[in-house]
This record gives structure tokens, C-alpha cells and sequence, in this order.
């Protein structure tokens, strides 16, 4: 009999998020470089803590050779952040989300007391509804050339026909996340956006992300010295991400295991949340995220809008953390889940849980 599953324990060494920035998502981004659109994010992040970039234990980035067409092209990103003296430097060719996992698990280790994870992406140059074909399976469905709207339009139906949701219910999520973002400086959609015509039956326009160029960065810190960078950090109390199958004829596309493993290993059951941010790119993955997570009326889904209202490719799922940890910050949130995703159809899924500390 194969054991029972362990529980969430933990972390031995205390972690928060200290400082978060993002550049405005924009359509088009031509005039920039990659290194001229991430700059600006990192000189906000450091001046927030007053850090300098020789304070920084460690430096781990997220970002995609396919979205960027050249090889090695994160090695350009490093002109940004200084490369000299010589720094201790890591990279995911995932979104930044990842790129804070390996950071955080750095710090665990105690082989950094402080980590910058940064993430950028440029989405408008190629056509990124084919470039996603690229993360299929090589041999069956690539060649067929499937785009990502078409695949989350497969999951979409199969949730209309097991009875999960309608179409109405869905525009009424893409109202609701646009709404919330016209709060949001950084947003690229905001408020009354319409539904439109049909992009792939039953998606519409509106239910699909926009497309656009963006970066952000945190800065994760240990212990007392959190506690000296920011006024109230958002401790991780914990993380996990877990994939599914490669191949969605043997998924389940109406529900999420992935998502629900690791929120239960990161420790997300344990006690309630009152904020989700969720890196659901199409309204009827925010369905399927809400019933794997367990997120009640009760819980503020995606106060910033999420990923309907900005998707930088490669940075929306580093945002959702950030955006979660800003809200510990300000004091507007105790306890936060933040979610991220990678691969078709909620292929692949992150849950971080962080919480505040209490005022005596």
C-alpha cells in the first residue's frame, strides 16, 4: 500500500517578498529592448528596499528564447541588472513565477540571505498564439498547429458541457477582472471592456487575455533583515508546483489536479485565505482554478485584474505573487494565495501561500 501523502511543513528558514515593481503592459513595445524595458523595474525594486545590486545574494531570472527569436538572449537582460563584479546568476526559460521558486529554495538553503528574481517578456513581435505550439507534444499535436486560444476554447466547451459554467458566467469573470483593474496603473485593460465576437466558439474577445510586452521584479529576504527591508513583509509560508500529463487526451481538462497537489503541499487548506491572484489567461480557467483551489465567495479573486486585464508573457505568473505580496503590504491582505501557470490548458501550476504578520 503506497504511503498516505505528507503534509505541508513549514519552512525552516523564514522568507518574505520585501519589494515588488512592474512595468506598465503595453501592445507594443517597439521602441524598447528588452533591457530597456526591464531597467526601469529593476532600479524601482532595489530603490524601494535601498538596496544596491552587490547587496543581492542571488539573481534568478524567467523569460523565453521563443518570445525573444534569438538564443541565450536572457544572458542581454544581465547588461540591466550588472554583471560585475561577479554575481551569483540563475535562469528558467519559464515564467518569472519559477524563477522565485529556485530563489526561495536558495534562501532555504542558506546560501543567500537576499534574492532578485526578475521576469520580462515581448509578445508583440511574432504571432504568440503559434509560438505557444511550440510547447506541445512534437510528434501528434505540434505538427497540427493547435494555438492556444483554440485549446483553451476545447477546456471552455468541456466545462459548458459537464455544466461548470455558461457563457454569460464567463463574460461575467472577464467584467469582474477589468473592473478590478481600473485601480491598476499597470493594467492594459480596464473597466467596461466589451465581450465581442466569437475568437474561437464558445471564447469570445473578452474572454481571452490581451496581448502585450512587460517585466517585474521582487526581492526576497530572510529573516530580521525582511523585517529591516519593508514595514510589513509578506512571509511565503509555503510553496509547491506540480505538471500534468503532456498529452490533454488523458486530462481532465474540467479540473486541475496539478493545482490542487500543490496548494495542499504549499499549505493553502490549512487555514483560510481572503486573496487569490490567479494567472488564468482565459475566463474559464479562473473556473477551473476557483473549484481545484477551493476559493469561496468570501476569498477577492484577482483585486489587480489578473492576467485578462495584463499577460506579459513569461511575467504575469512573478505578478501574481507580487501582486499578492503588495497587498500584505499595504495591509489590505493577512493571508494570500498566489497562483501561476505554464503549458496548455493549466498544464503545469505554482501556489505560494503568504501571510502578514499580525499588529499586537
Amino acid at each position: 500500500m503506497a504511503p498516505p501523502p505528507s503534509r505541508h511543513v513549514r519552512p525552516v528558514r523564514d522568507i518574505a517578498v520585501v519589494a515588488f515593481a512592474q512595468s506598465e503592459t503595453r501592445r507594443r513595445t517597439d521602441e524598447l529592448s528588452e533591457v530597456e524595458m526591464l531597467m526601469p523595474v529593476l532600479h524601482r525594486v532595489l530603490a524601494d528596499t535601498g538596496l544596491k545590486t552587490s547587496d543581492i545574494g542571488f539573481t534568478c531570472s524567467g523569460s523565453s528564447d521563443y518570445l525573444a527569436g534569438r538564443a541565450f538572449s536572457f544572458t542581454m537582460a544581465l547588461d540591466g541588472v550588472g554583471a560585475w563584479p561577479p554575481i551569483s546568476e540563475s535562469h528558467v526559460e519559464m515564467d518569472g513565477a519559477w524563477a522565485l521558486y529556485e530563489a526561495w529554495v536558495k534562501i532555504l538553503t542558506g546560501e543567500a540571505d537576499t534574492a532578485l528574481v526578475y521576469a520580462y517578456g515581448k509578445s508583440s513581435p511574432g504571432e504568440i498564439r503559434d509560438v505557444l505550439t511550440r510547447q506541445l507534444d512534437p510528434y501528434y499535436v505540434a505538427p497540427l498547429w493547435p494555438d492556444s486560444v483554440s485549446l483553451a476554447a476545447l477546456q471552455a466547451q468541456a466545462l459548458i458541457d459537464a455544466g461548470d459554467t455558461d457563457e454569460p458566467a464567463l463574460a461575467a469573470v472577464a467584467a469582474r477582472s477589468r473592473t478590478s483593474a481600473a485601480s491598476n496603473p499597470h493594467a492594459q485593460l480596464q473597466g467596461d471592456v466589451p465581450s465581442g465576437n466569437y475568437l474561437v466558439h464558445p471564447l469570445r474577445t473578452g474572454d481571452c487575455p490581451p496581448i502585450g510586452d512587460g517585466a517585474a521584479a521582487v526581492i526576497l529576504a530572510a529573516g530580521d533583515l525582511a523585517r529591516e527591508l519593508c514595514a510589513r513583509p509578506a512571509w511565503i509560508r509555503g510553496m509547491d508546483h506540480r505538471i500534468e500529463a503532456h498529452s490533454l487526451g488523458v486530462r481532465d481538462l474540467t479540473d486541475s489536479l496539478s493545482a490542487r497537489l500543490a496548494a495542499e503541499r504549499a499549505g493553502a487548506y490549512e487555514l483560510p485565505v481572503d486573496t487569490a491572484e490567479l494567472h488564468a489567461p482565459f475566463t474559464s480557467q479562473e473556473v477551473v482554478l476557483r473549484k481545484a483551489l477551493r476559493l469561496g465567495d468570501e476569498v477577492t479573486v484577482n483585486p489587480s485584474g489578473g492576467a485578462l486585464a495584463a499577460n506579459p508573457m513569461m511575467a504575469a505568473g512573478l505578478i501574481r505573487i507580487g501582486e499578492a505580496a503588495a497587498r500584505i503590504h499595504r495591509g489590505e491582505s493577512d493571508r494570500a494565495l498566489a497562483h501561476a501557470t505554464s503549458g496548455p490548458c493549466l498544464q503545469q501550476n505554482l501556489v505560494a501561500v503568504l501571510e502578514g504578520e499580525q499588529s499586537e
